[in-house]
């Protein structure tokens, strides 16, 4: 045998021990979660994302409930499904801070197989308040009924939908990425406690979202973070840290290719920085003019 051969032996030999390693650190194992059938709670349901979701998942043959502040929107967006799907959504119009509310609002709704956790808003305090205590006290109201009734049933699930600002912090949007960094954290502590989906979906709400598989009735389960774009993809492997990884592959992709999506990482953040730098001149020169 030729030494070229022993070196490609060697090379074999050294990806299945690492191939191996990997077998054995990675974890938890992917857990199937059923979606069609099940109750689906949708929380931001009224309008972009959430919608389209909500109809998703009723076209499904799923029972869904949807949550939002605003009950005109809600109507509206209950009407909307029904058109689309000939299925009545049920409807709950609460501020997801108020705590009380949103433990009646769950109690009524009855148990929640997949409960979805989106929330998004802008001034600093109100935008920590919904997206990180909202969050907190969505599921700590949903999360004891779904243990509750697991045993011997399908496995259920939570999936905080949040954005690419969970993993990468974004020019002019200061407290948005400052709270989903906050889902990002919470989402791989309670990961560990319990079934959870970080999903970072693109700008589109349009755009059908890869939480949900047509073909399969399941959403990306066994999946911690779920991407939806080529951007998306690259920031999860540069920031992936203690995250758990979606699959050996997964693993072995961060372990081999981080460096590499690292380098990208830097180019696209220098792109990022020349933009933003040149934005801030041009702001500065019709200031001056003005003046």
């Amino acid at each position: 045998m030729d030494h070229c051969a022993l070196l490609l032996l060697d090379a074999a030999a050294a990806v299945a021990a690492f191939l191996a390693v990997l077998c054995y650190v990675v974890a938890p194992g992917g857990v199937k979660v059923p979606i069609k059938g099940r109750h689906v709670f949708v929380t931001a349901g009224s309008s972009g994302i959430g919608l389209s979701l909500a109809k998703q998942a009723t076209a499904e043959g799923d029972r869904v409930s949807i949550l939002a502040r605003n009950l005109r929107k809600l109507e509206e967006a209950h009407e909307e499904i029904r058109r689309a799907t000939g299925v009545e959504a049920a409807i709950y119009s609460v501020e997801v801070r108020d705590e009380k509310a949103v433990r009646e609002a769950l109690e009524e709704a009855g148990t929640v197989d997949v409960l979805l956790v989106m929330v998004d808003m802008e001034e600093v305090r109100y935008t920590i308040d919904i997206n990180v205590v909202g969050t907190f006290n969505l599921i700590r109201h949903a999360l004891p009924a779904m243990k509750q009734a697991a045993g011997g049933s399908p496995s259920r699930s939570i999936a905080v939908i949040s954005s690419q600002a969970d993993q990468i912090g974004v020019y002019g949007y200061t407290s948005y990425s400052a709270s989903k960094f906050a889902l990002r954290g919470l989402a791989e502590a309670l990961q560990q406690e319990s079934s959870i989906t970080s999903a970072s979906p693109s700008s589109s709400p349009g755009r059908r979202n890869p939480w949900i598989s047509r073909s399969s009735g399941r959403h990306q389960v066994g999946k911690f973070l779920v991407t939806c774009n080529q951007v998306g993809s690259i920031l999860s492997l540069t920031t992936a840290d203690e995250a758990p990884a979606n699959s050996v592959l997964a693993a072995f992709s961060e372990v081999v290719f981080a460096g590499v999506m690292r380098l990208i990482a830097l180019f696209i953040l220098h792109g990022w920085y020349s933009t933003i730098v040149k934005w801030n001149a041009r702001q500065r020169r019709k200031a001056e003019k003005m003046t």
